[in-house]
């Protein structure tokens, strides 16, 4: 394996890595924000009702899939 070839291969994996961290390690919301919630059965009317109450605020509400 050549040099170069090598040196391409590391900051490929370098970058997944940063990637990867950044996607799934640990995130702190801003100071006032709620923490994040997972969408469960049990919690959904606590969301619904979170949601609808910021009726006038900016609302978004993300929903990842592993698929």
């Amino acid at each position: 394996m050549s040099r170069k070839t090598l040196a391409g291969a590391v900051s490929v994996l370098a970058l997944a890595a940063g990637l990867l961290y950044y996607n799934y390690g640990g995130h702190e919301v801003p100071p006032g924000q709620p923490p994040l919630a997972r969408l469960t059965p049990e919690n959904f009317s606590q969301i619904k009702s979170a949601f609808n109450e910021a009726g006038s605020d900016i609302r978004l509400l993300v929903l990842l899939s592993p698929t």
